[in-house]
């Protein structure tokens, strides 16, 4: 650890100045003082904020919500987002969620891969999947006018995947050699045994790709009864922004997802608690250089008021690496971004100029009830005292 005199040193590189953020009385422009300059911001800003589209929200009578947002493009993303990840799996199918995402494009009863990947080439379009602790998500970048293509490819491949034997053994050892890749990438490994320690004996506290013993177990039976417990109308929204009419969308989804199976009578399972655990878990490796830490408390779920709150906090922290050198700002775009910036460098400034770290990345991550409000660092071992010292004064 770094001498406390180092530390006392260290203090002392606070930036020489402060930032303050005024309003003009009698005006609504608003003004950036830092240091001797001044700054004026325009309403570029505001009016940015009002023309944001209005979203739209529709159900259907099996409980699937379609929403979306107009802004007149030439192009749209429409995607299926389903409660459906590794929270909603138990010890035994863990894993389950990931393996059942890479089997989504590997063929339908109407289409064969290849036979996708051609339509979806010649339509311009962009396919893609991804898995997380609470959701599945599916999703397409399109031209407009192939909404309705789009729309129909995602209702088909979420319902009518073949899911074939040979497709399923060769997924198996994808998901191995990922499993493998994941290993070793450090940030990754942090992070899942940062859930595992913070949401102890929960299902927060899995990992999204499940253990190697479960990948090397599952079947075609254990994909075909996670799709029947979990995509039901009620855990899905169908969402789209570009160039869509909701209307149309609307339309589309009710030919495409109407007859999904709607909640059983009683309603769906509410969805076990996971309670935080404040505690450590620290794995030591005396052949690695660089020591990689996440530090963080419980945060807000996504409909807590105090959500957006720590999402401006999260961004106002930010993120440092070496290679941006001292966190001089040059010609930001917006006076909204130099705010952020400048606020938000501190930390970099301490961290450059001390030497303490190789890089800092602050993290807001939110589920439906709790959350994750943190940073995750990279240090010499030398220094990691005086880096989480510098972390906790910013908190």
């Amino acid at each position: 650890m770094a001498a406390s005199t180092a530390r006392l040193a260290a203090r002392q590189l606070f930036l020489p100045w402060s930032t303050r953020l005024l309003r003009a009385s009698g005006s609504g422009d608003r003004h950036v003082h830092v240091g001797t300059g001044k700054l004026r911001a325009s309403k570029a800003a505001t009016e940015v904020i009002l023309n944001v589209p209005e979203t739209r929200v529709s159900p259907l009578e099996n409980g699937l919500q379609v929403a979306s947002e107009d802004s007149g493009l030439s192009t749209c993303t429409v995607g299926l987002w389903i409660d459906a990840g590794s929270r909603y799996e138990n010890e035994k199918n863990n894993g389950t969620a990931h393996f059942l995402e890479h089997m989504a494009f590997k063929g339908t009863k109407k289409r064969s891969q290849l036979d996708l990947e051609l339509e979806i080439e010649n339509m311009g379009a962009h396919l893609n999947a991804y898995t997380s602790r609470e959701q599945t998500v599916y999703y397409a970048k399109a031209f407009s006018k192939d909404l309705p293509r789009a729309v129909e490819i995602l209702a088909d491949i979420i319902q009518n995947s073949t899911l074939g034997e040979a497709e399923i053994e060769r997924e198996r050892g994808v998901i191995l050699r990922e499993m493998q890749e994941v290993e070793t990438n450090l940030q990754e490994v942090v992070f899942d045994y940062l859930h595992a320690t913070a949401y102890q004996k929960t299902a927060l506290g899995r990992t999204i790709l499940g253990p190697t013993e479960n990948i090397k177990s599952i079947n075609r039976n254990d994909l075909v009864e996670y799709i029947t417990t979990h995509y039901k109308g009620p855990r899905m929204v169908l969402a789209a922004a570009g160039g869509v009419s909701h209307d149309e969308l609307l339309d589309l989804a009710k030919c495409h997802f109407g007859n999904l199976p709607s909640a059983p009578e009683g309603g769906l399972p509410p969805l076990p608690p996971c309670s935080f655990t404040g505690s450590e878990i620290r794995i030591r490796d005396d052949k690695m250089p660089l020591a990689h830490i996440a530090i963080a408390v419980e945060a807000a779920g996504w409909s807590h008021p105090d959500t957006i709150p720590l999402m401006v906090a999260n961004t106002l922290i930010g993120n440092w690496d070496r290679s941006f050198g001292g966190g001089v700002v040059s010609e930001p775009a917006s006076t909204f971004l130099l705010l952020m910036r400048l606020v938000g460098c501190k930390l970099a400034q301490i961290a450059c100029h001390g030497n303490l770290c190789h890089s800092f990345q602050s993290f807001n991550t939110c589920y439906t009830d709790t959350g994750l409000w943190g940073l995750y660092m990279v240090c010499e071992p030398s220094t990691i005292q005086d880096m989480v010292h510098f972390v906790q004064r910013e908190w």
